[in-house]
């Protein structure tokens, strides 16, 4: 296995193959779902499951960042680490976990969303997010690049649903919210459209794990 390091921990212990973006084809449709699993736990697997199942997609992308621009990065487990991690808990061949943003030169998903429209026109993009990341969408730098670019889809988490309806983003966006029934079609939307996906779900989160000493080594 060839390894990549930067000298900053941003691609320490990253097989090379996981900093290339996974392969398309024209007229596949690939749901992306972002973060830096930290430590991953099956509730991120609950979120790609449902998406690729709801949204009738070919394809779940789970990009592990190097970092999330919002949060503190002391302590946050190497790249290659989180890959590992991720990749165990995904049982289902549709879902890639990937690595690629870390050779993009930002942090941020507004150029993660340009770089692949750019790169794979034909493709239908799906942005995912849990419920309790519309709750802070607002935050994100040039957030309405990303709903101006490609779909999103927003699912169900525990705790997070009224947050999520309330917050400043959902009100903007409000009147592009498609109804529930309209889910499987979603993909081939123009943007700005979201749903949000009432789904079973999982209440573990990152933070917690943290808390209770179960992160990653």
């Amino acid at each position: 296995m060839t390894q990549l390091s930067d000298g900053k921990g941003n691609g320490r212990g990253v097989d090379l193959a996981d900093l290339k973006i996974p392969p398309a084809v024209p007229r596949m449709s690939i749901g992306l779902l972002g973060g830096t699993f930290n430590p991953p736990h099956e509730g991120h697997a609950h979120v790609a499951e449902v998406a690729l199942t709801r949204l009738k997609l070919d394809r779940v992308w789970m990009m592990v960042t190097p970092g999330n621009p919002l949060k503190e990065r002391n302590g946050l487990p190497d790249l290659g680490t989180r890959i590992r991690a991720t990749r165990r808990l995904v049982h289902d061949p549709r879902i890639t976990v990937t690595g690629f943003e870390a050779r993009l030169g930002s942090p941020f998903s507004w150029v993660t969303v340009r770089h692949l429209k750019q790169a794979y026109p034909h493709v239908q993009f799906v942005w995912i997010m849990g419920a309790d990341n519309l709750a802070g969408f607002h935050r994100w730098q040039h957030w309405r690049r990303i709903a101006d670019a490609v779909p999103i889809a927003v699912i169900d988490r525990p705790g997070s649903t009224l947050a999520a309806h309330s917050s400043p983003s959902a009100a903007m966006l409000m009147r592009y919210r498609l109804s529930e029934a309209e889910t499987a079609t979603l993909k081939s939307k123009s943007a700005p459209a979201w749903i949000f996906v009432h789904a079973p779900r999982n209440s573990l989160s990152s933070t917690a794990l943290r808390s209770a000493g179960q992160g990653l080594e």
